[in-house]
C-alpha cells in the first residue's frame, strides 16, 4: 500500500516492496498487477488512478488482457 493506503501496481511497486513481499517471479509486476502474482487492481483502489468510473473500466479491461497473458505463464 502507499502511504494514502491505495494498492501499489506495476511500476509503483519499488524493488524493496516486491522484496518485502517475496515476489517469486522473474519478471516484473505487470502494469495493473499487484506485488501478488496474478492479482490485479483497478479503479478506486489503485494508487495513481483518478477515481473516474470510465477510467476504471478501461483499467478492467486491460487488466483482463495480462490475466489472460498470467494464465499462459
Amino acid at each position: 500500500l502507499d502511504a494514502r493506503g491505495f494498492i501499489k501496481t506495476g511500476p509503483d511497486l519499488s524493488h524493496d516492496d516486491l522484496a518485502a513481499a517475496h515476489w517469486p517471479l522473474a519478471r516484473l509486476p505487470h502494469l495493473l498487477e499487484t506485488s501478488l502474482p496474478g492479482v490485479f487492481a483497478v479503479g478506486d483502489v489503485r494508487a495513481g488512478n483518478i477515481k473516474r468510473v470510465a477510467s476504471a473500466v478501461g483499467e478492467g479491461s486491460i487488466a483482463i488482457s495480462f490475466v489472460h497473458q498470467v494464465l499462459q505463464e
